[in-house]
C-alpha cells in the first residue's frame, strides 16, 4: 500500500505539489489525470521513491520513505514495477535480455522459459530476438510492461504508457493492466487521454485522480 500524508514536492523553494494527501489500497485501479506540466511524473516519482517529499510523509508498505537508505529503496522497488513515458532499452541487447535485465541486476536466476511466457502475454513472443530499434511504438510500450512485471511487483506504475501509440494498441495495453489489477495487482496510470479512461470503465472498477493546481481534486471520484 502507498499512502501520501500532508506530501509537498517542490524544486527551487517553489512547491510544485502541496499538502496531497492519498491512499492506494492493495487491488485497486486508479487514473491520474490533469494539465499538462500539473506535476503528475512527479507524483508518480513520489510513490516509488525515485523523489522524496519536501514536506509530508509518503509511505510504502507502512514505511516512510525519506528513511530508507540506498538499499532500503532498492527493496521497496523491486515491488513496484515501473512502466515510463520514453521507456529506455539497451540497443546492443535483444528483446528478451532487456526484459530480464531487472531479475539480472538483482542477481536472480533467469530462466529463458519464463522470459518467453512473458514476452507472450504481451503480445511479442516472435520478437524475442528483435533489437529494441526494430520495435514499433506499441511493441516498446508492450516491451516496457513485460519488463516492469517480471520481478513480480505488488504495484505497477505507468506513465503515459499510451502517448505515442495508436487506439487500437492503447486499448491492447490497457487490457493487460485490467488482467494484472484482476491478478490482484495495484495499478497507478497517468494519463490525460479521457477516451482511455472511459474505455476501461467495463473492464475495471477504477478511480479518477484529477491533479491540477498542485493539489487533488476530485479525488476517488468513480469511473
Amino acid at each position: 500500500m502507498i499512502e501520501l500524508e500532508g506530501a509537498e514536492y517542490g524544486y527551487g523553494g517553489a512547491a510544485l505539489l502541496s499538502d496531497l494527501s492519498l491512499t492506494l489500497a492493495p487491488g485497486s485501479f486508479h487514473f491520474l489525470t490533469g494539465p499538462s506540466g500539473a506535476g503528475k511524473t512527479t507524483l508518480l516519482k513520489l510513490c516509488y521513491g525515485e523523489l522524496k517529499p519536501t514536506r509530508g510523509i509518503v509511505r510504502v508498505d507502512g514505511r516512510d520513505t525519506r528513511s530508507l537508505g540506498r538499499d532500503g529503496l532498492a527493496r521497496m522497488r523491486r515491488r513496484i514495477g515501473v512502466v515510463h513515458q520514453d521507456c529506455q532499452f539497451l540497443d546492443h541487447l535483444p528483446l528478451a535480455e532487456n526484459v530480464a535485465l531487472p531479475l539480472q541486476v538483482t542477481g536472480q536466476d533467469v530462466a529463458r522459459a519464463d522470459v518467453d511466457q512473458l514476452l507472450g502475454w504481451v503480445g511479442l513472443g516472435q520478437r524475442a530476438d528483435a533489437a529494441p530499434p526494430e520495435l514499433s511504438g506499441g511493441e516498446r510500450q508492450r516491451a516496457a510492461l513485460a519488463r516492469a512485471v517480471i520481478m513480480d511487483p505488488d504495484i505497477l506504475i505507468a506513465d503515459e504508457p499510451t502517448g505515442n501509440i495508436d487506439w487500437d494498441m492503447s486499448q491492447r495495453l490497457l487490457g493487460l493492466l485490467a488482467e494484472l489489477n484482476r491478478l490482484g495487482k495495484t495499478i497507478v496510470v497517468a494519463t490525460h487521454d479521457l477516451a482511455l479512461i472511459r474505455a476501461a470503465k467495463p473492464l475495471v472498477s477504477a478511480r479518477v485522480l484529477r491533479l491540477a493546481g498542485g493539489t487533488l481534486a476530485a479525488a476517488g471520484a468513480e469511473l
